[in-house]
C-alpha cells in the first residue's frame, strides 16, 4: 500500500488533517504547539485512493542537543518511508520563516512534495494562500482539515502518486479451473504497553523491533499519544501500542495530559493484552494496582513486566517480594504472570512475547460444556455449597458462553445467587487450576430458576 507523510512545522493542523484522512479523532488534537511527537500510523480512504498516512512531529529544522533534533530526525525518517510528502502550512498565518526552512529542507530530501494550505475556510486565507507560491513547491492546495473542504483537489493532487501498479495475470492452462483466492488474515493480536511515566514503554517497544521507531529519552511525558505499530513476530502479525504513562488523577491538571491520558485508557479498551510495565526501582505502587485494576474491570489478558532489572541489586529478593505483593494486590488475577526484563541489556525480552502469546490463548480458552460439568460436580462433592438463609443451594450445571475474558454461568435454584463471595473464589479458582487458566480474568454468572411449586399446600 502507498504511503503519504503529512509534514510542516508545528500547529499548523497535521493532526486535524491525519483524523479526517482516516475518519476518526486517532491522533491527539490541541492549540499547544509540537502536540505530536511519536509517528502516527493510519489508513486512509479520500474518495478513491486507498493509503496509509504518517502524521509527523512539527518540523523545527536546526542544529544542537535536546528534543528538536530527535524530533527532526523521527519526522525525516516518516518521510523516508513514505511515496509523496505533504507540506501543510496554516493559509491563515501566512508564510513564515520556519515554513520557508521547512520547504527548503523537503526540497533536498528527494521525494515529491505537495504544497497544502490549510484552514483557507475564510477570506482571512487569501493573502497566506498568494504567499505560498513563494515556497517553490508548485501551486497549493487549498483545503480546511476541520471543515472538509478542498479534499477533491487534495484526491486529484495525489491520485498520480499512489497509483499501484496493476498485478500481471497467471497464465491459465486450458480446462484448469482457478483456485479460490485464499482467505485474509486474521485481526492482529493487539499488545498495549502500559504503566507510569518513565517507566521505559517506549524504550521496550524499541528494544522488540530493534529500531529506534518511538521517541525516546530523559524527558518525562515524551509519549503522549497512543501510537499503534505493525510488527510481524515469528509469522504472526501483532500491534504494539506505547501509550502515554498514567498518573493518579489528583496530580493531572494540564488539559493535554488529561487527553492524553484519556487515549491510553482507550487503548486499553481496544487492545487483547494488557503488558504491565513497572519500574524495578519504584515496583508495585499505588497507580501501578490502578491501572491494573483497569485492565481487569476491561476483561483483558494481563501480563506484568518489571524493567530496568539490570539495576537490582538483590534480584532474587525483590523478585520474590514482588511476586507476594502482586498476587495479594491482583487477587482478581491469581497467577498472573510476572517477567523481569531489562529493555536497555535484552535480558529477558526473548521470553516476553511467548508469554503475551499465552495469556492471549488462555484468554481466548474455551472449554467444552460436558468437560465443565464433570468438574462442577467434582467440585461440589469436594466442597458443598453453604447454606444460604437457611436453605440448601443446588447448582445444577454450567455452561460457557463466551471467550475474551472466559465467562462462566453456572444454573442453580433461588439460593444459588446469594452464594458468598468466598464460595466465588472457590468455584473461579478451581476453575483457573483445571483448565489451566492461571493469571486470567474470569466472569462468573449464577443464575437461577425458580421453583414454581415453593410455598404451594397439596
Amino acid at each position: 500500500m502507498r504511503t503519504v507523510a503529512i509534514l510542516g512545522r508545528p500547529n499548523v493542523g497535521k493532526s486535524t488533517l491525519f483524523n479526517r484522512l482516516i475518519g476518526r479523532r486517532r491522533a491527539l488534537v490541541h492549540d499547544l504547539p509540537g502536540v505530536t511527537r511519536d509517528r502516527i500510523e493510519g489508513r486512509a480512504r479520500l474518495r478513491d485512493l486507498a493509503f496509509r498516512v504518517l502524521d509527523t512531529a512539527g518540523l523545527e529544522p536546526g542544529e544542537g542537543e535536546g528534543l528538536a533534533p530527535r524530533l527532526l530526525a523521527l519526522t525525516l525518517e516518516g518521510l523516508a518511508e513514505a511515496d509523496v510528502g505533504l507540506l501543510v502550512i496554516d493559509a491563515r498565518t501566512g508564510v513564515t520563516a520556519l515554513d520557508r526552512a521547512v520547504a527548503e529542507l523537503l526540497r533536498r530530501s528527494g521525494k515529491p512534495i505537495l504544497l497544502v494550505a490549510n484552514k483557507c475556510e475564510g477570506r482571512a486565507a487569501e493573502g497566506g494562500l498568494a504567499e505560498a507560491f513563494e515556497l517553490g513547491l508548485g501551486e497549493p492546495i487549498a483545503i480546511s482539515a476541520e471543515h472538509g473542504l478542498g479534499l477533491a483537489d487534495l484526491a486529484d493532487a495525489l491520485r498520480p502518486f499512489l497509483a499501484e501498479p496493476a498485478p500481471e495475470p497467471a497464465p491459465e492452462r486450458e480446462g484448469e479451473v482457478a483456485a479460490a483466492a485464499p482467505p485474509g488474515p486474521e485481526r492482529p493480536l493487539r499488545v498495549a504497553v502500559v504503566g507510569r511515566p518513565n517507566v521505559g514503554k517506549s524504550s521496550l517497544i524499541n528494544a522488540l523491533l530493534c529500531s529506534d521507531r518511538l521517541l525516546t529519552g530523559p524527558e518525562p511525558g515524551l509519549t503522549r499519544d497512543a501510537v499503534r505499530i505493525a510488527w510481524r513476530w515469528r509469522d504472526r502479525e501483532v500491534e504494539l501500542v506505547d501509550t502515554a504513562g498514567l498518573r493518579r488523577k489528583a496530580r493531572v491538571q494540564a488539559s493535554l495530559e488529561r487527553i492524553s491520558a484519556s487515549a491510553s485508557v482507550r487503548a486499553i479498551r481496544e487492545t487483547d493484552v494488557v503488558l504491565l510495565l513497572l519500574d524495578a526501582e519504584r515496583p508495585l505502587e499505588h497507580q501501578d494496582a490502578t491501572i491494573a485494576d483497569l485492565a481487569v474491570e476491561e476483561g483483558k489478558a494481563l501480563v506484568v513486566a518489571i524493567n530496568k532489572w539490570d539495576l537490582v541489586e538483590r534480584p532474587q529478593a525483590l523478585s520474590a517480594e514482588l511476586k507476594a505483593r502482586i498476587a495479594e494486590r491482583l487477587d482478581a488475577v491469581k497467577g498472573v504472570t510476572v517477567l523481569p526484563i531489562s529493555a536497555r541489556t535484552g535480558y529477558n525480552l526473548d521470553k516476553l512475547l511467548p508469554t503475551v502469546v499465552r495469556a492471549f490463548e488462555r484468554w481466548s480458552t474455551r472449554v467444552p460444556t460436558a468437560r465443565l460439568n464433570r468438574w462442577l460436580q467434582a467440585a461440589i462433592e469436594a466442597h458443598p455449597p453453604p447454606l444460604v438463609d437457611k436453605k440448601r443451594v443446588k447448582l445444577r450445571y454450567a455452561t460457557q458462553p463466551s471467550t475474551r475474558p472466559p465467562t462462566f454461568a453456572l444454573f442453580g435454584n433461588g439460593p444459588a445467587e446469594r452464594l458468598p463471595k468466598s464460595y466465588l473464589r472457590y468455584l473461579a479458582n478451581g476453575l483457573r487450576e483445571t483448565f489451566d487458566l492461571e493469571g486470567t480474568v474470569l466472569r462468573l454468572h449464577i443464575r437461577s430458576s425458580d421453583n414454581p411449586y415453593e410455598g404451594t399446600t397439596r
